[in-house]
C-alpha cells in the first residue's frame, strides 16, 4: 500500500495514525482532528493486523495476533492440565495392567472417555502439543505485530513536535516567558539531565527521554515464554528426553529403554532390608510393634552394572558388551552416566519365574519326565523321550475371562499363568489337550490318560528403575530466566518523554509515560516548580471539545 505524505514532508505508512517526525494527526474526519487526547499506544504507528487483512496469510496473521485467541489458548491448556488431573496419569497406574481396561473397571464411562480422548498420557498427546505449538506461534505473531511499529515509532520519533501534537498529550504545560527565555530553558535541561534523562536538541526544541528499555519488557517476556515452550516441546524429539520405567530382574540383562540399544544393565541382586525389633531402641522398637508384624522396609536396593554396546546393532545376533562400572541403585542415589540417571522406584518380591511339571499317567501315576518352563521365554516343545513329547499351544502369562468369555491375558508379566498343552504319547501319537491353570485343570476332549502333575515353582525378586534424561532443562531454565529478567524490566522501570517546544515567547512542555503517571507528573513539577514554569497539569479528566 502506498505511503501517504504529511505536511512537514516526510512519507508515512499506510495506516499509521500520527506523524512519525512532526506528531502531527493523519486524520480522515473532523472528529478525530477535534480528539482531545492522541492514542500513543505504538506512537500512533500502524500495526500489521489492523492494516493488511484481504490474503489467507493476512487472516491467519489477524487470528494469532489477537490477545483474546492468546488468552483462549491459554485457557484451554488450564482446563486440560485441570482435567489431567481428576485420575492419574498412565505412568502412575501399576504398569501389570491394561491401561483401557484400568481407566474403564476402576473409573467406569468416565475412565473410558478419559483414556480415548487421550487425558491418561497428556503431555503426550498430539491435540495437547498441538495447544501448546498454537500458543508458541500466537506468542510469536503478537510479538511481532506489536514490537516491529513500536520500535519503528520509537527509532524515528521526532525532535521537533506540532502544536497540536503537544496540546493533546495527557500532560501538558503552557508558559509565557517575558525574559531571559534561554536561561529558563538551560535551566529545565540540565536540572532533566541530573535526573539522568537523555536530552536531544532541534531547532531550539528537545526531546528528553529515559528508560526506553523498559518499553521492550513484554516483548522479552514473550521472548522467554516462547524459549520456554521450545523446551516443553523438544521433549516429543526422541533422544532429547526421557521417562520410562524399567522392570528387571535378578541375573537379567537388559536394555536401557531411551537409549536406542547404546547401554545395557544387569541386575546382580536386589537386595531389601526390613527394621528389625531387637536391634532397635525402646521407643522405635514399641512403633514397630504396633504396626503389626513389624516389616517395615528399612531400605532397598539394586546391584547392577552398566554395559555399553560394542558395534552396531545386528538384528538377530547376541550384543557385544563392554563393561563401564558397577553401582548400587538405592533410593534418592541414582546411577548416573552420560545424561542418563537411573532411581530406584519400586520392587516385587518372587515374582513367578518357572514352573515345573510332570507329565504322568492318571491311574498308574507313572512318571514319563519333568519339564521346566520358562515363564518369560517358554519353548513351543518339549521333547520327554521314548515317544513322549509335551507340546504349548497356546501360554496366557496373566490369565483371566474377557468379556466375551474367551480365556485371555490382561499383559505379558506372568502373575497368574495359563497353558494349552498338547501331550503326546505312543499310545495317542496325535496327543490330548488339556488347559492347565493354577489350581485349575480342563480336558476339552473328554477323560485324558496323561496329565500335566505340578511339582513346583522358581522365583526370583524384580526391580523397577526409573530411566531420566531430560536435555531440555536448559531451554526451560533459560526460558523463565530471561521471563523473569521481562518482568522486572517491565515492572520496575517506566518510559518516560518530555518535549519542550519553544513558540514566540512561549514554552509549550509536553509529557508521556507509558505507566505511573502520578509519579512522572510529580517529577517534571518539581523540576519546573523550582525554575517558576507553568506545572503539567493531567488533562485525562478534561471533556472533549468533540461536542
Amino acid at each position: 500500500m502506498e505511503h501517504v505524505k504529511c505536511e512537514c514532508g516526510h512519507s508515512i505508512p499506510h495506516g499509521t495514525v500520527l506523524c512519525e517526525s512532526c506528531g502531527r494527526t493523519i486524520a480522515k474526519s473532523k472528529d478525530e482532528i477535534l480528539e482531545k487526547l492522541l492514542d500513543m499506544r505504538y506512537d500512533g504507528s500502524a500495526r500489521r493486523s489492523q492494516t493488511y487483512k484481504k490474503s489467507l496469510i493476512d487472516k491467519i496473521w489477524n487470528f494469532f495476533s489477537s490477545v483474546k485467541v492468546g488468552v483462549g489458548i491459554i485457557v484451554l491448556l488450564l482446563i486440560a492440565s485441570a482435567i489431567g488431573t481428576i485420575f492419574p496419569q498412565e505412568m502412575y497406574i501399576p504398569p501389570s495392567v491394561i491401561p483401557q481396561e484400568f481407566y474403564k473397571d476402576r473409573y467406569g464411562f468416565l475412565g473410558q472417555m478419559y483414556y480415548e480422548l487421550g487425558f491418561h498420557n497428556l503431555y503426550s498427546s498430539w491435540w495437547y502439543f498441538l495447544l501448546i505449538a498454537s500458543l508458541g506461534i500466537s506468542l510469536v505473531i503478537a510479538s511481532l505485530d506489536r514490537f516491529i511499529p513500536l520500535y519503528r515509532a520509537l527509532k524515528k520519533q521526532g525532535i521537533t513536535r506540532h502544536e497540536s501534537f503537544m496540546r493533546r498529550q495527557r500532560l501538558f504545560s503552557e508558559t509565557r516567558v517575558e525574559e531571559n527565555l534561554d536561561e529558563q530553558m538551560d535551566l529545565i535541561i540540565s536540572n532533566l539531565k541530573r535526573k539522568r534523562y537523555h536530552v536531544r536538541e532541534e531547532n531550539g526544541n528537545f526531546l528528553a527521554e529515559k528508560n526506553r528499555f523498559s518499553r521492550w519488557g513484554p516483548y522479552v517476556n514473550h521472548v522467554g515464554l516462547i524459549i520456554f515452550l521450545i523446551g516443553g516441546m523438544l521433549r516429543f524429539v526422541p533422544g532429547m528426553y526421557v521417562d520410562e520405567i524399567l522392570w528387571i530382574r535378578d541375573d537379567e540383562t537388559s536394555v536401557i529403554p531411551g537409549t536406542n540399544g547404546k547401554y545395557y544393565l544387569s541386575s546382580d541382586k536386589f537386595i531389601m532390608e526390613t527394621y528389625q525389633k531387637d536391634q532397635e531402641d525402646e521407643v522405635f522398637s514399641n512403633t514397630l510393634s504396633r504396626v503389626g508384624d513389624g516389616n517395615v522396609v528399612k531400605n532397598f536396593q539394586t546391584n547392577v552394572t552398566l554395559y555399553e554396546r560394542k558395534g552396531e546393532i545386528v538384528h538377530g545376533a547376541k550384543p557385544e558388551l563392554k563393561k563401564v562400572k558397577s553401582e548400587q541403585i538405592r533410593v534418592n542415589y541414582p546411577l548416573k552416566h552420560d545424561s542418563y540417571a537411573l532411581y530406584q522406584t519400586s520392587y516385587k518380591l518372587n515374582e513367578l519365574n518357572k514352573f515345573i511339571f510332570s507329565l504322568i499317567d492318571k491311574k498308574t501315576e507313572e512318571s514319563f519326565g519333568q519339564i521346566t518352563v520358562d515363564l518369560l521365554d517358554p519353548k513351543k516343545e518339549y521333547d520327554l523321550g521314548n515317544g513322549y513329547k509335551v507340546e504349548i499351544v497356546t501360554y496366557l502369562p496373566n490369565f483371566y475371562f474377557n468379556s466375551e468369555g474367551v480365556p485371555d491375558t490382561k499383559n505379558r508379566v506372568p502373575d497368574n499363568p495359563a497353558f494349552v498343552f498338547n501331550m503326546i504319547s505312543p499310545e495317542k501319537p496325535k496327543g490330548e489337550i488339556s488347559f492347565v491353570a493354577i489350581q485349575e485343570t480342563f480336558e476339552p476332549d473328554g477323560d485324558n490318560q496323561l496329565k500335566m502333575k505340578f511339582e513346583g515353582a522358581e522365583t526370583k525378586n524384580l526391580s523397577a528403575l526409573t530411566v531420566r534424561k531430560d536435555q531440555t532443562l536448559w531451554f526451560l531454565g533459560f526460558g523463565g530466566a530471561i521471563f523473569m529478567i521481562g518482568v522486572i524490566q517491565g515492572m520496575y522501570w517506566n518510559h518516560r518523554r518530555i518535549w519542550i517546544k519553544r513558540n514566540g515567547d512561549r514554552i509549550l512542555i509536553a509529557g508521556h509515560t507509558n505507566k505511573n503517571w502520578y509519579g512522572f507528573q510529580t517529577e517534571i513539577n518539581r523540576i519546573l516548580k523550582e525554575i517558576s514554569i507553568q506545572e503539567l497539569s493531567d488533562q485525562s479528566n478534561k471533556k472533549s471539545n468533540n461536542s
